[in-house]
């Protein structure tokens, strides 16, 4: 017989949910009320799915205790072998389905999310895929109806970013994009290649859920800001002014630049985000390493220095290395259609995670 861990805890949860919801005043926080009714929503599903786990085991140990009948005709030992047979499918299906609900969420998956893209080995080509890739994100975010906002960059001569620093803000942002973190490696001819060589060049990619103010707390006298003139790309009224902002966070020796206001305030603003953003990331690493040998399964560690994926223009091909899935619709991918890859990516995380429960229980 199939067995499921113990959801005594869950229908526990799902009880202390139900009581908050009856309170009158549940919906005067309507950000508190959405999250708590979606966790409500989806422990109701684990409990409905875990019964008709139950009753399904139990009817399939009804047919094994018929086929142990032997008095029992040809017919009907048929029969019970038949359902034995379809109804072992459906408890493996709904097994894997209650193990994925069982799942703690990440507390990060809701948050927005800081991205910042560097160009790595290659130049000047390196710098325009970083462009490129700032592009396919910025793409993404649009058909999802979120928000990017430029927050840094450092532009290159060709029109590529050395650098560049955004905030994309939605809808389980996170939790969507998490997977993105890494070297993204490109393989195409420049358009300076004037032999038609194909070159290799490659981009760094770091996300970083955003941080409120309660997750890192930032003591002043941590801070050395810094104000000076900005300097290169972005307009004659950014580098009339000295709006540009540099803050070094002392003990952890964190530097933040932010040029592309003009206001020096804003500045600031969207400095100390990025700022928090990877200080949230450095405490997350940190507990991340703890439990190290628990995320050999996993899809990555979302370290930057990590190569996942392979970008082949002669080939019109995408590899992610991670997951080993590869596509032929590279011009559409870079142009945002990036849906697919990263549901596989998420399916593949679930998978993993749902194998280490199964081992548990």
């Amino acid at each position: 017989m199939d067995k499921l861990p113990d959801i005594t805890s869950f229908r526990a949860r799902y009880d202390e949910l139900g009581a908050l919801m009856s309170a009158p005043d549940f919906y005067a926080d309507q950000r508190r009320a959405t999250a708590i009714s979606r966790e409500h929503q989806k422990l109701a599903s684990l409990i409905e799915k875990a019964e008709h786990f139950s009753k399904l085991n139990a009817e399939v140990d009804d047919a094994e205790q018929m086929l142990a009948d032997e008095g029992i005709d040809s017919e009907l030992r048929t029969l019970a072998h038949d359902e034995i047979a379809e109804k072992s499918v459906q408890l493996s299906t709904i097994q894997r389905e209650i193990m994925l609900l069982m799942l703690p969420p990440d507390q990060s998956d809701s948050r927005n999310t800081v991205f910042e893209i560097r160009a790595g080995t290659g130049g000047e080509e390196a710098a325009l895929f970083a462009g490129d890739l700032f592009r396919m994100y910025s793409r993404f975010a649009e058909s999802r109806g979120w928000i990017a906002e430029l927050m840094s960059s450092s532009v290159s001569e060709t029109g590529g970013f050395r650098e560049v620093i955004f905030l994309i803000s939605g809808e389980d942002v996170y939790k969507s994009l998490k997977f993105e973190s890494g070297v993204h490696r490109v393989q195409r001819v420049p358009t300076t290649e004037a032999n038609g060589r194909i070159h290799t060049s490659a981009a760094t990619v770091a996300v970083l859920p955003e941080a409120e103010e309660v997750d890192v707390q930032i003591s002043p006298e941590d801070l050395e800001i810094f104000v000076c003139r900005a300097s290169g790309p972005g307009g004659q009224g950014v580098n009339t002014t000295d709006s540009a902002v540099q803050i070094l966070h002392k003990p952890s020796g964190m530097q933040v630049y932010c040029a592309d206001e003009r206001s020096q305030q804003k500045n600031k603003i969207k400095a100390l985000k990025v700022l928090r953003a990877r200080l949230l990331q450095k405490k997350e690493e940190e507990e991340r390493a703890k439990y190290a040998a628990t995320r050999k399964g996993q899809i990555g560690s979302g370290d930057r220095s990590e190569r996942i994926r392979t970008y082949n223009f002669p080939q019109n091909r995408l590899t992610d290395h991670r997951i080993g899935l590869t596509l032929h619709n590279l011009p559409q991918i870079m142009d945002g259609e990036i849906g697919e890859l990263i549901g596989a990516l998420q399916r593949a995380d679930y998978e993993a995670k749902v194998g280490e429960l199964l081992k548990k229980s």
